[in-house]
């Protein structure tokens, strides 16, 4: 039996404790009250669905687009699936002339349906995604004719956008930057325009599988305004189309991106033809120079000679290795063997002057032989042919020192050979400038015209 005393204490705890227990939730329920009763704000509410969607968007993506269940080895459709193009061309990076090749950095897009990727949407808007999409579904195998290298941007990501509507038409963007092939003619360089192309193709669909076309017909290729090179002139951008056959698969659709350049000549007017021009001009300075002044001359004409074969060979190595004559190649030939003459002309000027010198003093020297047995009297055929070069009056002073009896009777035949020996050699040797004062006329004439036509015909 409890005792009565226990019983009433256990009673009064009991009371306590119940009392405490009401009171708290008493407490409660007006926090309670006062937190409901204050309405979040929109700015609120919109984070807290942004959140919600947040985490179930993964989950929601891949329910809408039916991503898992599909194949994306198996293209969309049969019968030729059009697959449309359009290009951007953010800049044209380089050309380079020995390589044969150009490098461009474009925005590709492709477009096209699949109705795999349909959804249902009450505001027909499009999802936007990455690059991590594209691996889980279909997309084009677009490749690049005759490019040596390429690569898609990865700075800070991987350059790739893909839009998909609700009814499965599919925009499939990416940053590319290729290099390329260009077959270039160089026969007229450096006035030459050349004519290059970005050829795009299917790889593994034939026409019968995958149709390439342009999708904005000529507005399908958009160029940037700022684009410009250092060493040409974009003349022209254009896009086309055309099929290609292959003997072990058959035809295939290739879109052409094409684009015309013309080359600035001034860039190579400092470095190639003005130095060649000045070359030329300089080795005429020769045909002003006294002939006696052999060192000088022939100096000069080497130095010149030399200074050609280095433009040539610097041209040279600035190009690629062609069979062909190139405009450049024409011009600097011609200008070298402008230098190369002036060289010959010298050596034949020099040479004339040598042998007529010998054939007036073989002459000369006949000629005192014949007096010698005419009047008995010996004369000095050196001595006489300097005196007779430079003053005829000195020549007869000696003879009449060396000549005694009939030198007055019998010397008028003999003054007058002398003289005339005197009035050859110095006509013969004025007769050597005469070559000189022609060659600065004639030189001068046939390299203008040899500028005229080759301008004319160049340009």
């Amino acid at each position: 039996v409890i005792p009565a005393s226990q019983l009433v204490f256990f009673t009064c705890i009991w009371i306590t404790l119940m009392s405490n227990a009401c009171a708290a939730g008493e407490i409660k329920k007006p926090h309670q009250r006062c937190f409901s009763s204050v309405k979040p704000t929109r700015k609120q509410e919109a984070r807290m669905r942004k959140d919600d969607s947040a985490k179930v968007w993964p989950l929601k993506y891949k329910q809408l687009l039916h991503v898992e269940d599909q194949n994306s080895a198996v293209r969309p459709g049969f019968g030729g699936s059009p697959v449309g193009i359009d290009v951007q061309v953010e800049s044209i990076d380089s050309i380079s002339e020995v390589n044969m090749d150009f490098t461009m950095t474009f925005y590709l897009r492709h477009y096209w349906k699949d109705e795999r990727l349909a959804f249902p949407s009450k505001t027909n808007k499009s999802m936007t995604f990455d690059h991590r999409l594209i691996r889980k579904i279909w997309v084009p195998d677009i490749f690049f004719v005759h490019s040596k290298r390429s690569f898609i941007h990865d700075t800070t990501v991987e350059n790739i956008m893909l839009c998909v509507h609700p009814d499965g038409n599919v925009l499939f963007n990416v940053r590319i930057t290729v290099t390329a092939m260009c077959f270039m003619d160089f026969s007229r360089f450096p006035l030459d325009t050349q004519n290059c192309s970005l050829e795009l193709e299917s790889y593994a669909y034939n026409e019968e599988d995958l149709m390439l076309y342009w999708k904005h017909g000529n507005k399908s290729l958009n160029t940037d305004q700022h684009i410009s090179l250092s060493q040409f002139f974009i003349e022209e951008f254009g896009s086309s189309s055309g099929f290609v056959f292959y003997s072990s698969t058959g035809w295939y659709n290739r879109l052409f991106i094409n684009f015309v350049l013309r080359r600035h000549i001034f860039f190579f007017v400092l470095p190639s033809y003005f130095p060649a021009v000045l070359m030329v001009m300089l080795s005429w300075v020769s045909f002003w120079i006294d002939q006696r002044a052999v060192p000088a001359r022939v100096s000069l004409g080497i130095t010149m000679v030399l200074t050609m074969s280095t433009i040539l060979s610097g041209v040279c190595a600035s190009m690629p290795q062609v069979s062909y004559v190139k405009a450049v190649d024409v011009y600097l030939w011609v200008s070298s063997l402008f230098v190369f003459l002036s060289v010959l002309e010298y050596a034949a000027v020099n040479y004339l002057t040598t042998v007529k010198t010998e054939k007036i003093s073989g002459m000369y020297s006949i000629d005192a032989a014949q007096a010698m047995a005419f009047d008995g009297c010996y004369h000095d055929s050196t001595t006489d042919t300097d005196q007779t070069s430079f003053s005829l009056h000195s020549e007869e002073d000696s003879m009449q020192e060396r000549c005694t009896g009939n030198l007055s009777t019998d010397s008028p035949p003999i003054k007058r050979r002398k003289s005339l020996g005197g009035q050859v050699g110095r006509i013969i040797l004025e007769s050597n400038h005469v070559i000189d004062t022609y060659s600065r006329i004639l030189f001068l004439i046939v390299y203008i015209t040899f500028n005229l036509f080759y301008w004319s015909i160049y340009v």
